[in-house]
């Protein structure tokens, strides 16, 4: 009697990409008809039936992967993972895969979500972002044995396959930025520290302190919670010191808009008293007032990339090659105002 297998494994069989399989099965046109053949042949001797429900059925296989909305909720679902998602579902469209998002309330109950995708639903692969250096949700992953790939780095135990837009760069090169403006005094707002990105981040902000010589100030580094409100209660901390900052790095435009606010409440103008970065270039940046200088945040590309990487991870490739560092790029617009007169920071 043939055997019954999943397209996973009919794949590793052919020595074929799980996609490539998928097109060929489903007659897309940019398959070789040789392949086709070739695919087709395969499918009959080893039992890979086409029809879903029954291939579910046999295989024991949902042809489901799990996306995990992380907390806060109403900051995920902003264009940065909008996008994310796009890219993702975009990736999956010539694959027998349907994409399942979760959320999780509260960080408390994240690992819950985790566990009713895993052992309710029977996700075949599961994908989520903001990862932290120490990540119970990987460790949960690996003990179960399901394939996943991440948004972002982290240092809990062996390699696995992700995707990570550098914060490095952007807090060395958004620092370094206003450093060559003259800038002596400069702020940064962190996103949350048990975030693996955060990390990252305030890395990127020390090293260009050190390149330039300035010495690192603690008061000066602030962590706060995403979005606006995080922002203005992280900027008006930092603008209520005896020696405020003249420049202000922030870890996301949501926390950099709200520290444009409190700039503005102090009397003083965002992009002229107080220099203003932020990341991941939200939609709304252009058209705050000063339109805001930030760094990209390729995630439709991103998304498409999660996919590439983990369909590659089932097909059994090692989790060294399927790791991806971008760096992103600054995109300069108004808030980070122009050169400084050094001698009154002294």
């Amino acid at each position: 009697m043939a055997q019954q297998i999943n397209i996973v494994e009919l794949a590793r069989r052919l020595g074929l990409s799980v996609s490539t399989v998928s097109k060929a099965l489903n007659d897309r046109a940019d398959v070789s008809e040789a392949t086709k053949q070739r695919v087709r042949n395969a499918a009959q001797e080893f039992g890979f039936s086409p029809d879903p429900s029954g291939r579910r059925l046999r295989t024991k296989t949902s042809e489901t992967i799990g996306f995990v909305l992380s907390p806060p909720q109403s900051h995920f679902a902003h264009p940065f993972f909008l996008d994310l998602l796009m890219g993702i579902d975009r990736g999956l469209e010539t694959t027998p895969f349907q994409l399942v998002i979760v959320t999780a309330r509260t960080r408390d109950a994240e690992l819950e979500s985790f566990r009713r995708l895993v052992e309710r639903q029977r996700v075949d692969a599961v994908m989520f972002g903001r990862t932290r250096r120490e990540d119970v949700r990987i460790e949960y992953l690996r003990e179960r044995g399901v394939p996943f790939v991440t948004l972002g780095r982290s240092e809990t135990g062996e390699p696995f396959p992700f995707v990570d837009i550098d914060r490095t760069v952007a807090g060395r090169n958004g620092t370094a930025r206003f450093i060559g403006l003259g800038h002596r005094r400069i702020g940064l707002l962190s996103t949350p520290g048990y975030l693996m990105m955060s990390h990252y981040l305030q890395d990127g902000y020390r090293a260009a302190l050190a390149a330039a010589g300035l010495a690192f100030d603690p008061d000066l580094l602030i962590e706060v919670e995403f979005g606006e409100a995080g922002g203005l209660a992280g900027a008006q901390q930092l603008l209520a010191l005896k020696d405020p900052p003249t420049a202000i790095m922030c870890g996301h435009d949501l926390i950099a808009t709200g520290a444009m606010q409190a700039i503005v409440e102090t009397g003083k103008r965002p992009g002229a008293d107080v220099a203003i970065i932020g990341c991941d270039n939200h939609p709304l940046g252009p058209y705050l007032n000063p339109p805001l200088t930030t760094f990209s945040a390729p995630t439709f590309d991103a998304g498409r990339k999660m996919v590439d990487l983990l369909l590659a991870s089932m097909d059994g490739r090692p989790p060294q090659e399927l790791q991806e560092i971008w760096a992103p790029e600054l995109i300069l617009r108004s808030s980070h105002g122009t050169t400084v007169d050094t001698a009154r920071q002294a």
